[in-house]
């Protein structure tokens, strides 16, 4: 399993991951609990877990350029929701595998 992560500043992450979990919602599988959302898309799943500093993004899957090429659609669903300070910075990180 390949997993990509990051942290991203903005103190309205609680409301950028339920507007992008009901934006989703019309065509892949989401779930939303207070400010965590997951979005399973057919090669991947995006959890993301917000907090009054930020929203802890993680995509995961076996395929890694897959993983890799939802780091820019999730990064541009984020911005186009919190367009008001957008773009924010994104830093993705390889998570290590465990072993």
């Amino acid at each position: 399993m390949n997993t990509i992560t990051a942290k991203v500043k903005t103190e309205s992450g609680g409301k950028y991951v339920r507007q992008l979990c009901k934006h989703w919602s019309h065509k892949l599988e989401t779930s939303v609990d207070g400010d965590r959302g997951t979005v399973t898309f057919p090669a991947a799943v995006a959890t993301m877990d917000a907090d009054g500093e930020g929203i802890a993004i993680a995509i995961s899957g076996e395929d890694k350029s897959e993983v890799e090429r939802l780091t820019d659609v999730v990064a541009s669903h984020i911005d186009r929701f919190a367009f008001r300070e957008a773009p924010l910075t994104y830093e993705w990180a390889w998570a290590q595998a465990a072993g």
